[in-house]
């Protein structure tokens, strides 16, 4: 995705914000959302020829580009690695406890096992020690891969829902499945309240959308310093 393309793609989510909240455009938001979603992720996950932001990341970035921690980069000191399971991590949660109360895809794929790190919260507030050893051993082929099914469960669930459910509040009681799970850190609770404040539209135009868009951004701006 070049600038226009990623003006563009702000411009959709400013009309994807203005309609999701109308039962009476239901069908219009749904296929914006899988168009403005597509786009945050390898175009492996939905065999489109289209070129994505993820897409765009990953061309011919190197694994130390990809684990290099700490960066140089305004506003985060994060790998590139760490940015990518933190949204994922956040997706996960948000998508399939908040909106559908089912398993997270953590869960059903035993994919922790398969990412060989022991971390199964959101990311946030991590200590640096924690973010080292994430970056240095998280397998990158499992992690890009937990990102497209945790892309491609998101896209099933959207399209599940029916017209007026957008406007749904996120219920406490998943709000407390989450705190259970130990899907936040305890010092990261902040995380949780916020998340308590907002519908399934909400968690649609963050969490599933910008949040993705945010991040890349980020580790594209990451990914070009270190590779210029």
């Amino acid at each position: 995705m070049d600038l226009q393309q990623r003006q563009l793609w702000n411009e959709d989510h400013k009309r994807l914000t203005s309609i999701i909240q109308k039962p009476t455009e239901h069908e219009k938001t749904i296929e914006l959302f899988l168009n403005q979603h597509a786009l945050l992720y390898s175009s492996k996950m939905d065999n489109s020829q289209v070129n994505t932001l993820e897409d765009e990341l990953l061309n011919n970035i190197t694994e130390e580009t990809f684990r290099k921690y700490p960066v140089v980069s305004p506003g985060t000191k994060n790998s590139i690695v760490w940015h990518i399971w933190h949204i994922a991590r956040i997706e996960d949660m948000t998508m399939n406890i908040l909106v559908s109360n089912n398993d997270q895809v953590l869960d059903s794929g035993e994919w922790n096992k398969k990412l060989k790190i022991d971390y199964i919260h959101s990311g946030n507030e991590m200590t640096e020690m924690e973010v080292a050893e994430l970056s240095s051993n998280i397998d990158i082929n499992a992690l890009l891969s937990y990102r497209i099914e945790v892309g491609r469960n998101t896209r099933a669930i959207i399209k599940s829902l029916q017209p007026g459910q957008f406007k749904q509040s996120v219920e406490s009681v998943k709000i407390k499945k989450l705190l259970d799970q130990g899907a936040v850190k305890k010092e990261a609770t902040w995380l949780l309240e916020y998340w308590g404040k907002k519908n399934i539209a909400g968690l649609i135009l963050m969490p599933a959308t910008r949040h993705n868009f945010l991040h890349l951004n980020k580790s594209i701006r990451i990914k070009d310093k270190i590779q210029k």
